[in-house]
């Protein structure tokens, strides 16, 4: 196990790092947080595809790039470190991973390509309103090919051409896609905490539902690998909230001196990089479970995404607290970051959801093996 990015790996991190910084300055954020009417950005969009970078783990008899799991986790880092205002956590984690897990050959031919152009955005169709983020009996209902219900909220669900959909068919929970711009599909968008992140509410009536299999264990799985790839975007944004913190503690002054010397700001810093270096182990453990196959991969995955999601939380509300009142405002950039990380806090289901993961997955291992201790042989 490795807990860092190999040469190569780092070097693809540098480089989308360098071009995000072109492509995607806080203007662009901006630019979509200010106009209502826009809820992406659509030329960062094309720009990101012709990266390759929605192809990364796409195999290269599809079109995408044929890499791992690792090196989509460094992309993830560089487009939660930039706050980009794209869909493609939504197209990447869940609509390119149920694919992969579960599409058939000829669902695979029609998709995948066209995910890897940048044609296709996607969105997972999972939650029914209030309650569990996952409905062990959906009322969502799929009877002769076709899907009828609600799914709210549905993340990028305005923006998205397919859905992942999870339904109730006559043998139980299935999932699904769902063409958007089809008949028996009404959109209707939300407001979310984070306006620079799209949100829908999908309202199937009878719409046409192409089946990938039966939810019971590919949805955890499915659920599982999103969660790693997106505790890597939270961490981006925790890494480059430490970052904005450090930098105006050494510029800002109060009392005659830069605050950076009082020892109260220290600690603050201190806590959000001990955070932050905790959740980065969590994360790599997952990556690593994640492209290993690994029977652990429901524990790491939940220990990613709470560990990733608490750093955020911490590194976001510390940094404005640096800031002091004017943190608050939206002139400063840290409240970006910080309705960020609540949104992405929620959108595969809130903590709860994930410590109960955790717990389920740790009480149903095998208990440990000590050498000389007669009852555990």
């Amino acid at each position: 196990m490795d807990f860092d990015y190999t040469p190569d790996q780092r070097a693809l991190q540098g480089e989308a790092r360098r071009f995000l910084a072109a492509a995607c300055p806080v203007s662009v954020v901006r630019r979509v947080l200010d106009d209502a009417s826009v809820r992406f950005d659509r030329g960062l969009w094309r720009r990101v595809a012709e990266q390759g970078w929605l192809g990364a783990v796409v195999p290269e008899t599809y079109g995408g790039l044929g890499l791992g799991h690792v090196e989509l986790g460094a992309l993830s880092e560089e487009l939660g470190r930039a706050l980009a205002p794209v869909p493609f956590a939504s197209t990447a984690y869940i609509l390119t991973q149920a694919l992969l897990l579960a599409g058939s050959p000829a669902q695979k031919n029609r998709w995948l390509p066209r995910i890897a152009a940048g044609e296709v955005i996607g969105c997972g169709a999972f939650a029914e309103g209030p309650g569990a983020f996952v409905p062990a009996h959906p009322r969502t209902r799929l009877r002769g090919g076709l899907v009828s219900g609600v799914k709210v909220p549905v993340v990028d669900g305005s923006i998205a051409d397919v859905a992942v959909v999870l339904a109730d068919g006559d043998a139980g929970p299935v999932l699904g896609l769902v063409a958007l711009d089809g008949d028996g599909v009404r959109r209707d968008a939300l407001e979310t905490v984070d306006p620079t992140c799209d949100a829908a509410r999908l309202t199937f009536d009878e719409a046409p539902f192409e089946t990938l299999g039966a939810a019971a264990g590919l949805l955890d799985v499915l659920l599982d690998r999103a969660a790693i790839l997106y505790a890597l975007q939270q961490l981006g944004g925790a890494d480059r909230c430490l970052e904005m913190a450090t930098e105006y503690a050494k510029t800002r002054q109060a009392f005659g001196q830069k605050i950076g010397q009082f020892q109260a700001l220290k600690h603050k810093l201190a806590d959000i990089l001990v955070a932050n270096t905790l959740a980065r182990s969590h994360a790599f453990h997952g990556l690593w479970a994640l492209d290993a196959v690994r029977a652990d991969l429901p524990a790491a995955a939940a220990a990613a995404r709470l560990s990733a999601g608490e750093a955020y939380w911490v590194a976001a509300k510390e940094t404005i607290h640096g800031y002091g009142a004017m943190g608050y405002t939206w002139d400063a950039d840290p409240h970006l970051y910080y309705r960020r990380a609540h949104h992405l806090s929620l959108v595969l289901g809130g903590p709860e959801r994930w410590r109960e993961r955790l717990f389920e997955s740790l009480r149903s291992r095998p208990p440990p093996r000590v050498k000389g201790d007669r009852s555990l042989h």
